[in-house]
């Protein structure tokens, strides 16, 4: 299994599982700009509770490799027809910029987590991103139908996690990032959630080193 020290350091690695950009949202919903697909400095600021600086600090390091996944600075025209085309229709009235914008797609945006080193919510997504990477990569894969009791409840558990965690939490994270007044009440249920699916993901690990043990001559 990938350690975390490892994705950091390797942009081999990094490069195999930059795919998993739905682990973003498991960890904390991104706002996008209008367009759906890019966020600027200043959001991936907010999403990783850094300062803007760091993550421009970031990207001067590390240049070549997040404008392979997605980065990129409009200047001239191109900035003038963002502005009227996507700017224009962010809901908060964004700042415009004077001569040059810096956009992050969601690649991008992951590419940024593996390299982010002091932030919380960077290390979560790493944990998450190496978590699934591992269940994807030790998975069987299984195209029979299965025909007793007990390995059916176990590919129901497995359905019931990779839903849990693939679709409910990421909802409740959009939920939580525009509650008002409900926002304890979602921030508990969503633990309640995660709590959940942690515990399925040990009942399926146990049940399959029970197995392992069980085919032992």
């Amino acid at each position: 299994m990938i350690n975390e020290s490892a994705l950091l350091e390797s942009r081999s690695l990094r490069e195999g599982v930059l795919q998993r950009t739905e682990v973003l949202d498991r960890v904390k919903a991104l706002s996008l700009l209008p367009d759906g697909m890019h966020v600027t400095t200043a959001m991936v600021a907010a999403y990783f509770g850094v300062t803007a600086e760091a993550v421009r600090q970031l990207k001067a390091r590390h240049h070549g490799e997040l404008s392979g996944n997605g980065m990129l600075t409009l200047k001239g025209s191109a900035l003038a027809e963002f502005k009227r085309d996507v700017l224009s229709r962010y809901p908060k009235g964004y700042p415009q910029p004077r001569s040059s914008l810096t956009l992050y797609s969601r690649r991008a945006v992951l590419n940024v987590a593996m390299l982010l080193r002091d932030s919380e919510v960077a290390r979560q997504v790493r944990t998450y991103l190496l978590d699934t990477e591992y269940q994807a990569r030790t998975r069987p894969v299984d195209n029979t139908v299965p025909l007793h009791s007990a390995s059916l409840d176990e590919h129901i558990d497995q359905r019931i996690t990779r839903v849990l965690g693939d679709t409910v939490v990421p909802m409740f994270n959009a939920l939580i990032d525009t509650a008002g007044e409900h926002r304890r009440e979602l921030i508990a249920l969503r633990a309640g959630v995660q709590h959940v699916e942690k515990r399925l993901r040990q009942h399926h690990a146990r049940l399959q080193r029970l197995e392992a043990r069980s085919w032992r001559p």
